[in-house]
């Protein structure tokens, strides 16, 4: 049990809902931050807007709960930040305001953090970064598999919000020497909606804009645990993605057919995910425990 403080934004959203039930099995003290409540029974939700930098900062400063009350001092910062707060995609609202506000409450939360002194934040990307998902009409990736290293050049204002995130967090990295990861997120699926898998296979171009790609959302909470107990990288990029495509073809013959133009750059597995998640297997541990294919009948 690891007993780490960790302030963690965006709790209540998609993803969040499940990786803070796993945190709390391994024994973190969570703090959560939304506009939301969650309904845990040991994570107390402050809620909270981020985009104001006199909010942003104060969540870092608080008790956890009335508990803290009992130890008569104040609040010291916690261990860990975990990110993921933000507006999850367009078309929810204008597209400058999902800019301004993905962007600026990213900026307030790792200056924040970095000037209290903590050593370890985490903070939500995404796979819109790659400039397929979001994309104005059809595009193909640059090749696979898709990796870490691969340029990013989304059109739109999530994925650019992204990518402006991930500067934003190099930059801190950079300047006070702490270790910041970003997890460029997958698809995230929650443990329901597996039923929706048998559409996916039965039509393969409607998950081109994934990468034919996911991520279950409690192995995110995997990921995020391994980040937090993982020091010394510095600013790194992971992608967040389980092992294997979306489909029952190997992945090469699936791939020479349904994306002819994107050329193979590197190795794939045979079943390998067209989004690699080779970086977090190697480099964090990574060890896949929900495979579609454990949820949806042959």
């Amino acid at each position: 049990m690891t007993g780490k403080r960790v302030v963690f934004t965006g709790g209540t959203g998609k993803a969040g809902r499940h990786v803070l039930p796993y945190l709390a099995d391994k024994g973190y003290r969570l703090l959560n931050v939304d506009l939301k409540p969650f309904d845990h029974p040991s994570v107390h939700t402050l809620v909270a807007d981020i985009t104001d930098n006199g909010q942003a900062f104060n969540v870092l400063t608080t008790h956890f709960g009335f508990d803290g009350l009992n130890h008569g001092k104040t609040p010291a910062p916690p261990d860990a930040v975990v990110h993921f707060a933000a507006i999850p995609r367009i078309l929810i609202h204008p597209d400058n305001e999902t800019f301004r506000q993905n962007t600026i409450s990213t900026y307030n939360v790792i200056e924040a953090a970095a000037k209290l002194g903590v050593r370890k934040i985490i903070i939500a990307s995404s796979e819109t970064t790659y400039g397929v998902c979001f994309a104005e009409g059809e595009r193909d990736f640059l090749g696979f598999p898709i990796e870490e290293i691969q340029d990013v050049d989304p059109m739109d204002s999530y994925g650019l919000s992204k990518v402006v995130n991930e500067r934003t967090a190099r930059a801190f990295a950079l300047r006070y020497g702490i270790d910041i990861y970003a997890l460029r997120i997958s698809n995230v699926i929650e443990p329901h909606e597996y039923d929706r898998f048998p559409a996916f296979l039965a039509d393969p171009p409607s998950r081109k804009r994934n990468a034919w790609s996911y991520i279950d959302a409690r192995d995110l909470g995997q990921i995020v645990h391994l980040c937090i107990q993982k020091d010394g990288l510095g600013f790194q990029v992971f992608n967040a993605v389980n092992d294997t495509i979306t489909a029952r073809t190997p992945t090469r013959e699936f791939l020479a057919k349904h994306s002819p133009r994107t050329p193979i750059t590197g190795e794939l597995g045979e079943f390998g995910a067209p989004m690699s998640n080779r970086k977090i297997r190697e480099v964090l541990g990574f060890k896949e425990e929900h495979n579609w294919r454990k949820y949806v009948p042959e």
